[in-house]
């Protein structure tokens, strides 16, 4: 594991300067951007867009879709003045490399082979809930999965959409590159 509080010395004694700056520019991101994208670990979106600090609030989750984003983006725009959202989804995305009923036996696999019958028959109630309430949305078509988030956006009445506003790409893995997406209207 990662020590933190060593890590974290290492890096107040290298940016104690430039930190200060920082804080200076207050929580408003000062490019008005929203960058939505994926938990992937591979991915630098501050790097790989040429970003800096107080420049965008980068939002990440699962496969960088706008519906778990959602609270976020709302708040980001009410309280903090963003305008712009940029929806990047990337190739070799762990979402494309499951399905619901593999999450699903790997979940009750992982948890219910070491429970008594009654904590199993619970897990897997809740586990139903879970499913009911919380799509996991594994998708194959990286284009697709961002046109489907851009619309999301688009067309949902608490986010804030002026023209050419919402915008979707995909960052490639292999080579670094991104690239508008490629029916963006």
């Amino acid at each position: 594991m990662v020590d933190f509080v060593k890590a974290n010395n290492t890096f107040v004694s290298q940016h104690s300067e430039k930190m200060h700056e920082v804080s200076k520019l207050g929580p408003p991101p000062s490019e008005h951007l929203i960058v939505l994208t994926c938990m992937d670990a591979r991915l630098n979106p501050f790097k790989f867009l040429g970003l800096n600090e107080g420049e965008a609030h980068v939002i990440r989750n699962g496969g960088g879709y706008a519906k778990d984003a959602l609270n976020s983006i709302i708040l980001s725009q009410q309280f903090l003045q963003t305008r712009s959202i940029a929806v990047i989804h990337h190739t070799d995305c762990g979402m494309t490399h499951f399905t619901v009923p593999e999450l699903r036996h790997k979940i009750l696999e992982t948890h219910v082979g070491k429970l008594s019958p009654d904590k199993a028959s619970q897990v897997k109630k809740e586990y139903v809930e879970l499913e009911e309430r919380q799509a996991f949305r594994p998708f194959k078509d990286v284009d697709e999965s961002v046109k489907e988030d851009v619309q999301f956006l688009k067309v949902n009445p608490m986010v804030k959409s002026e023209e050419g506003s919402i915008t979707g790409w995909v960052y490639e893995t292999e080579s670094g590159k991104v690239n508008g997406w490629s029916n963006q209207k």
